[in-house]
């Protein structure tokens, strides 16, 4: 599954990709998360399954849900503390639940 974290500038993001990227591989599931800026979104979202939102971005969710809805795109904002997910395994199940829910928020 190909994952956008997304944030301002890409440098916050990198770090719940990386961990998001970690708990997958452990759990023995094939994402690949990638940290993008705001800015780089339009031009990779035609390559995602599913775009993560930095809590900070929520006065551009709307934009950037239109955006994704073009390409059947579930947008999950994530919640203000995920930064102490240190492991990533908290983002990996947002990412799981988001995915197999049927209207694309978690349960």
């Amino acid at each position: 599954m190909r994952i956008l974290v997304v944030c301002g500038s890409g440098a916050s993001s990198t770090f719940v990709a990386q961990r998001l990227r970690r708990a997958a591989r452990e759990a023995g599931l094939d994402h690949d998360a990638t940290a993008i800026s705001r800015s780089a979104l339009a031009d990779r979202l035609g390559s995602a399954q599913i775009v993560l939102i930095g809590p900070h971005l929520t006065d551009a969710i709307d934009g950037i849900r239109t955006d994704a809805a073009a390409y059947g795109i579930p947008v999950l904002v994530l919640p203000d503390d995920v930064f102490s997910d240190r492991d990533g395994a908290r983002t990996l199940r947002l990412v799981t639940e988001t995915t197999a829910s049927p209207d694309g928020h978690p349960a």
